[in-house]
């Protein structure tokens, strides 16, 4: 018994004033009960501000620590709480856990280390958890890797915003595109929520700020306008966006045409919705012919296509004068289409012109900020959706924030 205590201590780093007083193994319960006390002897200090002050009582509380071959491991301890008079009535600080959990530093890092691989349901099944708890575990992670993360001047932004509930409930993911990490998460999509952000920093960091890319979201506009100085030429409409509102103007033309060629009993367009939605860069040598055949048949979507791929072979510039030569060009084209769809998209594009020439010239789009949305999502679908956006918001921050998580002991080690 006495080497199980001495084992014990060592596992959990516990020195003089605490001590091992018993090892109580249940065989029915499947459980091993760790039993420590403090030395009354010892001084007490307050967990505030270090200085020894008095006792005020004591109280029985639990920790749940790694299992002991299969058995459930828990640390049973008599906790002093002492009296400080600039602080009040505190419990004592234990060396084998961090305040305010009720696992020890040890399971903390394992639970941590588990859902950096699995899901939150298989992490909760496996290691005998509940979701709470673990959601409880991630929230003092996230709160500890905050602390510790070290003032930083982002130079490139990425804005988007990603739903987490149906009904259009979203948030809006503020992401470093030099280091691919998630700055903040704030709940919704409008102005104030990145206001938040902006507000967080300092002169110094907004200065910073060489560009900030995004969608042509009003709300992230006016936000960024107002906080960012000269921002006028740091926003960056992405290029995927230009596309996305392109490609449905094209897919809205070729369902206008398909409906008017099906009553004249034309089928020409039937199945071809992807063909003329694809990056050419990933098309095939059949989607090629095919696509060719349908060219030459002097089709309004084929015109329309025609119009977005020059779109898309406008980004290469570098120089800021051709550029806005060149999309000038394009837009006196696609304004004369007589396509609908195409000129309500290139009004969208003249008005935000000035940033599109900006992520032309800057080089920068949200490439990053969509590869870090599909992650995004692959996390909401590992626990099922979510309901609470605290919650969502923490998960983001505990995978994508590149956060140091551990608990104090354990990174020390």
């Amino acid at each position: 018994m006495m080497r199980d205590k001495n084992l014990y201590a060592q596992i959990l780093g516990i020195q003089s004033p605490w001590v091992v007083r018993e090892v109580d193994l249940n065989l029915q319960g499947g459980e091993i009960h760790i039993h420590v006390n403090y030395d009354p002897q010892g001084s007490l200090t307050c967990p505030e501000c270090g200085s020894e002050v008095p006792g005020y009582d004591i109280r029985e509380r639990r920790w749940r620590h790694l299992d002991t071959c299969q058995y459930k491991t828990i640390v049973v301890a008599e906790i002093p709480r002492c009296q400080c008079p600039k602080h009040g009535v505190h419990q004592v600080s234990v060396p084998w856990a961090e305040p305010g959990s009720r696992f020890t530093a040890l399971f903390e890092a394992l639970v941590i280390d588990w859902l950096r691989e699995a899901s939150m349901i298989a992490v909760s099944r496996r290691l005998r958890v509940s979701w709470d708890q673990i959601d409880g575990v991630m929230k003092r992670a996230v709160q500890r890797g905050l602390e510790r993360r070290e003032e930083t001047s982002p130079k490139h932004l990425g804005v988007d915003e990603t739903s987490f509930k149906k009904g259009h409930r979203y948030v809006t993911v503020v992401q470093d595109q030099e280091t691919r990490y998630v700055l903040q998460v704030g709940e919704g999509r409008g102005r104030e929520t990145l206001d938040h952000f902006y507000e967080s920093l300092d002169s110094k960091q907004v200065s910073a700020i060489e560009s900030v890319s995004m969608d042509m979201h009003q709300p992230y506009i006016q936000s960024t306008l107002k906080h960012v100085p000269g921002a006028d030429e740091k926003i960056c409409f992405d290029k995927f966006h230009v596309a996305q509102h392109l490609g449905n103007a094209v897919d809205k033309v070729r369902r206008q045409e398909h409906k008017q060629l099906i009553a004249q009993g034309d089928e020409t367009l039937k199945g071809t919705k992807y063909l003329w939605l694809r990056n050419p860069e990933k098309m095939k040598d059949e989607d090629w012919w095919a696509l060719d055949i349908l060219r030459e048949c002097a089709l309004r979507t084929a015109r329309a296509w025609a119009i977005k791929e020059l779109a898309m072979s406008l980004w290469d510039y570098v120089k800021r004068g051709w550029a806005m030569k060149a999309w000038k060009g394009w837009l006196s084209w696609a304004q004369r289409c007589r396509l609908d769809p195409m000129t309500k998209v290139a009004k969208t594009v003249k008005r935000h012109l000035w940033g599109i020439i900006n992520a032309v010239t800057l080089k920068r789009n949200n490439a990053s900020s969509e590869s870090l949305n599909a992650k995004i999502q692959k996390l909401k679908r590992w626990a099922c959706g979510y309901r609470n956006p605290e919650r969502f918001k923490t998960i983001i921050m505990f995978h994508l924030g590149g956060l140091d998580l551990y608990p104090q002991r354990i990174r020390q080690s």
